[in-house]
Parts: structure tokens; sequence; C-alpha cells
């Protein structure tokens, strides 16, 4: 299984839209993986994840080709996951050549929004809704939905990915997991696990995790051989207010065996 993480930023992007902070200036200067977009993942060209503002830009940075998509899974309606009216140049007039229709999953407000944004491009989208922790048959892969800790207002979704044999966690936007989604994990196995690191160093762990929190959740994976040593962790989706560079994340994180992603990382698994 092919995961290519095409943004490893929280919603402000990292440097900042509008920010001018020491460490926007830093990551400008330094620039190459210190640059981080909103985040997305697309695995073996067909399954994509979230749709941020930053699409067209992922397209045209690592050479996508999205008429390949057949599938798309939102995680919630945040602005930098969740950017539906350009979907809508998913239909005839604005594209040409392409498969349709596109298949798009998720929970009630994620598919709610959508019919409200293609109204008028129905027959190019179907739409399957997601309810936590039952299993979906996604193309090839089986996908299982579960609940994340990031938006008392919307039901946020985690995914447990299945393909070709292997098992993927994908993990953010959310801080340390609902017990459902802990009780649910106890007994799977998980060839690779991709983490929101939000908040870094800062103390905080709702919503987002940060540091000690991923750790934590490494700790838990191995003690209940849920990750075994071939098993990848990665981290990824940073806010520009932790103030760590692509390099100090490496240093924090190399020494326990956890990447850290950057914009257009290939994953194989």
């Amino acid at each position: 299984m092919k995961i290519q993480i095409l943004g490893t930023a929280a919603a402000e992007g990292f440097p900042g839209i509008f920010c001018n902070c020491l460490h926007c200036k830093k990551a400008r200067e330094l620039g190459g993986k210190n640059i981080r977009t909103r985040s997305s993942a697309i695995i073996d060209d067909t399954i994509k994840i979230d749709f941020p503002p930053d699409t067209y830009h992922h397209v045209l940075t690592h050479d996508l080709d999205l008429s390949k998509v057949e599938h798309l899974l939102f995680t919630h309606t945040h602005m930098d996951h969740f950017n539906p009216k350009d979907l809508g140049m998913r239909t005839p007039g604005f594209a040409h050549d392409f498969p349709y229709p596109l298949e798009i999953y998720g929970h009630d407000v994620a598919i709610l929004k959508c019919k409200e944004a293609l109204l008028h491009a129905e027959p190019y989208f179907s739409y399957t809704l997601m309810q936590p922790f039952t299993t979906y048959q996604v193309g090839t892969a089986r996908v299982t939905p579960l609940l994340a800790d990031h938006n008392p207002l919307e039901t946020c979704l985690l995914f447990y990915i299945e393909k070709d044999g292997k098992t993927i966690f994908y993990g953010h936007d959310t801080g340390w997991f609902p017990d459902a989604t802990w009780d649910w994990l106890k007994d799977k196995k998980l060839d690779a696990a991709i983490l929101d690191c939000t908040n870094g160093l800062l103390p905080e762990r709702r919503n987002h995790l940060n540091i000690e929190a991923v750790k934590e959740i490494q700790t838990f994976f191995k003690q209940n051989n849920i990750i075994d040593e071939n098993s990848q962790i990665i981290v990824t989706h940073f806010s520009h207010n932790i103030g760590l560079m692509q390099e100090d994340l490496e240093e924090i994180f190399a020494p326990i065996g956890i990447q850290v992603a950057y914009d257009g990382i290939l994953l194989c698994v």
C-alpha cells in the first residue's frame, strides 16, 4: 500500500498565512520541509482522505492525477480539511475524461454540506453516510471509521484502513482517543499509524495531541501488541505555535523510532 501525505500543517499553515511570528519567519527562511500546507493524504492514487483548500497546490507540487481518485473520505468539516466547492470542478465543462461518479464518505455533517455545495452536480457524485465502528467496503479497501476527540459539535472520524493485507490507522484530527476508540483498537494490528502532533511540546492534549501523548500512544500500542518492530508511526498536522522546525521534530522523535512527516512524504506499507 502506497500512502502519500500531501499536507502536514494545522489550519493556519506553517508558516501561518497571515503570521509574522519568529517561528513562521524561520520556516520561510529555511524553506524545504519546514513549509507545510493543510492536511490530506492519498492511498494508491485512488482513495483520498480530506479535501483541503490547498488541494490544487498539492496537484501541481506532487504531480497528482486526481481523475484516478474514486473514493473520498472526510474526517470532519473544519475548513483546513473540507473544501467541497472545489469538487464542483470535477463536472463536465470544468473537467474532461474523468470517471464518475466520485464516491464521498463521511458522517452526517460532511455529507450534508457536500450535498449542499454540489446541489446541481448530483449525477457526478454519490454518497455513503458512515457510522462509527461500522466497516465499509471502499473499492478494494475496508475502512472502519472510529471516533475522534476533536469538535464537540460534530462527529469527527479517524480511519482504520485494511488493504492488500496491510492495515493503517489515520489518526488526526484528534486529542486523546475516546474510550470507545481505545477499546476497538485493543485487539487490532497496525502496519502504520499516522498520528496528530499539533500541540508539539505544549501541554494540551484535548482536541489535538502533543508529543508526550504521541509517546504514550506508542507505548500503549506496543504493550498491547497493536504494533511490532516492523510497524511505522508517523506524526503530522503541526501548528506554527509549537515553534519546532522539521529538524527539531526529528531530533525528538528519531530516538524512539517515530517518523516526522513533511509535505509530499511517500510511505510504503
